[in-house]
């Protein structure tokens, strides 16, 4: 229906009338709509507001017809967002990242450290990196944790081991996983706007030229290839038209004008830079839908939501009426926030037990036990994208 040209020509009152006849109610009275983003939406009985959220699998349902005025613009498609480019949750712990292509980051690796750190001064990432590191290197690190949909890594991944003879400290983590930050695209943003700053356009032009080569790269893994095409339409034009960029010596200006050039269809893989909370709602339904092995998922899913620091009491008015009774059983139990009070082993979130199995805090309350090795990574990437989406969305430490 969204994909009909004649869907792009109907006003957003004729689009909300169409979608409203196409509602689904379960048993329970759950109100589902499949909107924008080719993505469910729930209907929260309490104030009216729709929620991103997978729906349960093989519940019966039927067809109702829902008042089309409530329809908020933004479950409507617009047809653009159903053409975004599928991902991965999975964490890059159990799945291996082909040789192939961390063979060709390591090349790539390779030359850019051997350019000067006098023409190519770090300006980001000097807190990874060391003083004789040039920022050719940051560019190719920073890229691939930029890509990466949540960059938690087996502690003996080469993709990250690559890159031990430039750092100035161990990683975070140990052996088993090393749950790494998530630069903002400000940071590579900050590298190129630093040689544009210093009058030289053809520095700039080079770094640039690295991220997009290391983004070329990782097109081929799942993991990385939403957020990767997003960032080569970004940076290629300066590439393709020299001097385009060469006005935008302020790092912001820079990272503004890379946003725009990302087209609708890719909107979703930015949203972590334009629209915290679209994004933290996005991979909150990630989150639920792995966990679909489960005999309860917003359940599962709550318990590893009460592992987030929430001193403002700001989290279940973000969630579907689902999830927040099962967050405010916990709540009301004082089993929340427990991230700011529990370490956990190791330092993120831990992965122990019985093969195969995820330990979560609170561990009295449930634990998931996710079926196989990809089920695993998938569990882990999505709970922990979600807690990089609270850090980002409130500034809230991420879970321990």
């Amino acid at each position: 229906m969204v994909a009909d040209p004649h869907w792009q020509a109907l006003s957003p009152p004729d689009r909300a009338h169409v979608l409203a006849a196409k509602i689904l109610v379960t048993s329970e009275g759950d109100r589902w709509l499949f909107g924008a983003h080719a993505r469910w939406h729930l209907h929260d009985p309490a104030d009216g507001r729709w929620h991103l959220a997978p729906p349960p699998r093989g519940t019966r349902a039927r067809q109702v017809h829902h008042p089309a005025a409530v329809l908020p613009d933004e479950v409507i498609p617009r047809g653009s967002d159903f053409r975004a480019e599928p991902g991965s949750t999975q964490a890059f712990i159990g799945p291996d990242v082909a040789e192939s292509l961390t063979e060709r980051v390591r090349v790539l690796l390779r030359a850019s450290g051997r350019k000067s750190e006098l023409d190519y001064p770090m300006t980001a990432f000097d807190e990874i990196f060391a003083s004789d590191v040039p920022s050719t290197v940051a560019a190719v690190w920073g890229t691939i944790m930029w890509c990466a949909y949540a960059p938690a890594f087996d502690g003996n991944e080469r993709l990250i081991t690559v890159f031990g003879e430039y750092l100035c400290r161990p990683l975070p983590g140990d052996e088993w996983v090393r749950w790494l930050p998530a630069p903002p695209l400000l940071d590579l943003a900050t590298l190129v706007a630093g040689r544009l700053r210093a009058g030289k356009p053809k520095a700039a032009l080079r770094l640039a030229a690295v991220m997009a080569d290391t983004a070329q790269i990782l097109l081929s893994d799942p993991r990385f290839r939403p957020r990767a095409l997003a960032l080569l339409t970004m940076v290629e034009p300066m590439l393709r038209h020299p001097g385009i960029d060469d006005a935008h010596v302020d790092e912001e200006t820079l990272r503004q004008a890379w946003l725009r050039r990302c087209p609708a269809r890719l909107c979703r893989a930015t949203f972590v830079e334009s629209d915290p909370a679209a994004h933290f709602s996005h991979s909150v339904y990630d989150l639920v839908d792995a966990l679909q092995f489960t005999p309860e998922p917003p359940r599962a899913a709550a318990v590893l939501l009460a592992d987030l620091s929430d001193s403002k009491g700001a989290l279940p008015a973000l969630l579907d009426h689902r999830l927040r009774k099962a967050y405010e059983e916990l709540e009301r139990a004082g089993l929340t926030g427990t991230s700011a009070r529990e370490p956990t082993e190791p330092d993120g979130f831990p992965v122990q037990g019985r093969p195969g199995g995820v330990s979560t805090a609170p561990a009295p309350a449930l634990e998931i036990a996710p079926p196989d090795r990809g089920s695993t990574a998938a569990v882990l990437g999505a709970a922990y994208a979600m807690g990089l989406a609270w850090g980002r969305l409130t500034g809230a430490k991420v879970p321990e």
